[in-house]
């Protein structure tokens, strides 16, 4: 088994960013952790050709939690791929597939008018990238300490950033997948972005939760990799 970051550049505001998504190989079926903004599909297919795969052979996509930089093109590889099996928690996947009113769009209405006046056209056009967002179904529903990928995988609940956020430990090669669980800033791990957890208190709960774990290497999507 292989994780590999896929660094995705794009432009924000002006600005160069980039997202690690993680691409899982397990005899030669290819797991992707994360689906990057609204049409990102294409530039996330070209980071798993220049890295010698096929999308192909993507069997399964895993969601770390509903947000509009995770789940962005998760319509798209559906559509585009129907054979993909979409994997996330039972809270999550009430929100991917429209079931419920997804909480990070409840947060900013909610913070819509409380904001300073030079951000509010920000904070309208955060709350139209959340509605646009397409709902789909989610095949396979885990909870924390699931064994997935042949049991290569154990789920771990990293609640706090959004109520069901999860991240992926591989006790066999020492590895988590943070998603939003951590973030790599100046070789450190951190909360991904404080100020917007849905709960500070279980956020900081699971990044001491994911640290404490036996592991060597932790893959961020926001920050990239970071070795021990």
């Amino acid at each position: 088994m292989e994780i590999l970051e896929l660094p995705i550049e794009f432009e924000f505001n002006g600005q160069k960013n980039l997202i690690y998504p993680s691409l899982i190989i397990t005899n030669n079926d290819l797991t992707l952790v994360d689906t990057g903004y609204a049409n990102f599909l294409p530039l996330i297919e070209n980071e798993i050709k220049k890295s010698g795969y096929e999308i192909k052979n993507l069997k399964n996509i895993i969601i770390t939690h509903y947000d509009d930089e995770h789940i962005g093109s998760l319509y798209d590889f559906k559509t585009e791929f129907p054979w993909i099996n979409i994997i996330a928690s039972e809270i999550e996947s009430k929100y991917i597939s429209g079931m419920l009113k997804a909480e990070r769009l409840v947060q900013a209405e909610a913070l819509l008018d409380k904001l300073p006046i030079e951000e509010v056209e920000f904070g309208k056009w955060f709350i139209r990238q959340l509605k646009n967002l397409k709902h789909i179904s989610v095949d396979e529903k885990v909870q924390d300490g699931s064994k997935i990928l042949d049991g290569k995988c154990t789920i771990v609940a990293t609640p706090g950033h959004t109520s069901g956020h999860i991240s992926l430990y591989f006790p066999s090669i020492k590895t988590v997948i943070t998603g939003d669980a951590a973030v790599n800033e100046n070789d450190k791990l951190v909360i991904a972005n404080p100020h917007f957890c849905l709960n500070i208190g279980k956020a900081e709960e699971s990044l001491d939760k994911i640290k404490n774990l036996d592991v060597k290497t932790f893959y961020c999507y926001h920050g990239g990799k970071l070795s021990l």
